[in-house]
């Protein structure tokens, strides 16, 4: 499927230290890219939790960071308040941008397309039917800065091997102690799921929904309740926990 992302957010970058700031104040390698890669990434506040998610894209003269829906000013914001001595701008500018998805799994590796769609665009039911199959967390929705990366599959995006970042040390912790108290994970239900809802087991409340398109959804599960194939009660209805991206 076609996904057109124009709408999203894009900040562009420039300056002579825009590669080595940003190294800084993200989880990814920023400076392993070449011209013409990318990476997604995330900014995390001291403490460790998720303030912003955005693609970069290198360029000769500039880095665009792809944030998700609504989130380019507050990025833009953010990073430059930062920026205390370095020779580093930050713009809010408007492109066209499209994905293509052909799987789950596309939803984390797809490369960003900086054109318009060359065809008819998915339908946003669609579109969060394929983010929710592939566990793609969406900032202000699955995500917001209450919650840590290691608590979403966004933890594929962390570089352990890489230098100092805002946000490393709680990571680096929680990485060498093991697995955190919850996680967002997949459920998949014989009857309609609500965003929202609360998950149970018997009479214990382990959850509660984020994402939902008709009978899949994506929640936050309690460690004891997150295993694929634990069966789970989503308002009555029963759910199933499965893994992501969807299989």
């Amino acid at each position: 499927m076609i996904v057109d992302q124009s709408g999203w957010g894009v900040v562009r970058v420039t300056g002579g230290d825009r590669v080595r700031f940003l190294q800084g104040m993200c989880m990814g390698d920023v400076q392993r890219l070449p011209v013409g890669g990318w990476l997604r990434t995330a900014t995390l506040n001291v403490k460790g939790r998720v303030l912003t998610i955005y693609d970069v894209l290198v360029r000769e003269e500039d880095l665009l960071l792809l944030t998700h829906p609504g989130l380019a000013p507050a990025t833009a914001a953010l990073l430059e308040r930062h920026a205390i001595a370095d020779d580093v701008a930050f713009e809010v500018v408007e492109l066209p941008l499209h994905r293509v998805w052909d799987s789950p799994e596309a939803v984390w590796t797809a490369p960003p397309v900086m054109a318009p769609p060359p065809g008819p665009a998915a339908t946003p039911t669609e579109v969060l039917e394929m983010r929710i199959r592939g566990g793609l967390p969406l900032h202000g929705v699955d995500v917001t800065d209450e919650n840590f990366p290691f608590e979403t599959p966004l933890d594929r995006l962390i570089d352990y091997k890489k230098g100092c970042y805002v946000g490393q040390e709680p990571v680096a912790r929680v990485a060498a102690r093991g697995t955190p108290s919850r996680r967002l994970r997949g459920l998949s239900a014989a009857a309609p799921i609500a965003a929202g809802s609360t998950v149970a087991r018997g009479e214990k409340v382990v959850g509660h929904v984020t994402s939902a398109s008709g009978t899949i959804a994506l929640a936050y599960l309690a460690r004891d309740s997150w295993d694929a194939g634990t069966h789970v009660q989503v308002e009555g209805g029963d759910a199933t926990v499965v893994d992501l991206p969807f299989r």
